[in-house]
């Protein structure tokens, strides 16, 4: 069975920087695309950015110009670089893959980032 499962999370201060894994149990390509999200405490989890059927990228704008999704294949994993962070950006952040042949969706456990001053 394919599991995701995401590392990086912690403490870092307003303007600060992470840079969040994803490594996938098997092989990365299982998966046609993926993303990441977030749920801050009280409320629903949200698209932080998505790989697109077309290929590309969609980013919520509140994250646009500050964090990157890249991908090492080789390593199979996924990245989330979290520049510039800010308070709101405080949640805990889920990897998450649908597969390419099924269209199925996995989750991983998620890992927190915390944002204080």
């Amino acid at each position: 069975q394919v599991q995701l499962v995401e590392s990086g999370g912690g403490l870092v201060q307003p303007g600060g920087s992470l840079r969040l894994s994803c490594t996938v149990s098997g092989s990365i390509f299982s998966f046609g695309r993926m993303g990441w999200y977030r749920q801050a405490p009280g409320k629903q989890r949200e698209l932080v950015v998505a790989e697109t059927n077309g290929g590309r990228t969609n980013y919520a704008d509140s994250v646009k110009g500050r964090f990157t999704i890249s991908r090492d294949n080789a390593k199979n994993t996924l990245y989330l670089q979290m520049n510039s962070l800010k308070p709101e950006d405080e949640a805990d952040y889920y990897c998450r893959g649908v597969t390419a042949v099924s269209n199925d969706g996995y989750w991983g456990q998620g890992t927190q980032v915390t944002v204080y001053s």
